[in-house]
């Protein structure tokens, strides 16, 4: 029986444009793709199109571990939305213009080797962190 996906979303005070661009460009990706002050993102390449890969390499601070992940995109919609799969699962990211602001809501199928909640308060923590980088920035 299949899992139903995670969902995660914030409010983030910035035009949808923007957020997209913080979003899906490597050299924002690298500033925020992480979920613990512990870890940071050294490295991000987005070939933002259908059939294009998303990669980001995520090590903790101290080098006692790191890994890849890795996505290949599945449906774009630009500025808008898109889709990719990694590991045999889907992720789907939503933006939406909202008072004051772009709603982005982050749905993904979850995996099978930690809690559901662990999972959604790390994806939580990650968008937390992409929230407070566009803000600032």
């Amino acid at each position: 029986m299949k899992t139903k996906p995670i969902t995660v979303s914030a409010h983030i005070n910035a035009e949808k444009l923007k957020v997209w661009e913080y979003y899906t460009s490597s050299e924002h990706i690298v500033n925020w793709n992480f979920a613990d002050p512990g870890w940071h993102c050294p490295e991000a390449k987005n070939d933002l199109q259908v059939g294009g890969t998303y990669f980001a390499r995520m090590e903790a601070k101290d080098g006692s571990f790191g890994f890849d992940f890795e996505a290949v995109y599945t449906e774009m919609n630009p500025g808008n939305s898109f889709t990719y799969e990694f590991g045999g699962r889907v992720c789907k990211v939503d933006l939406a213009a909202a008072e004051n602001g772009t709603q982005i809501t982050v749905s993904f199928d979850p995996e099978d080797q930690n809690p559901i909640e662990m999972q959604e308060q790390g994806w939580q923590a990650i968008l937390n962190n992409f929230k407070q980088y566009t803000e600032r920035n």
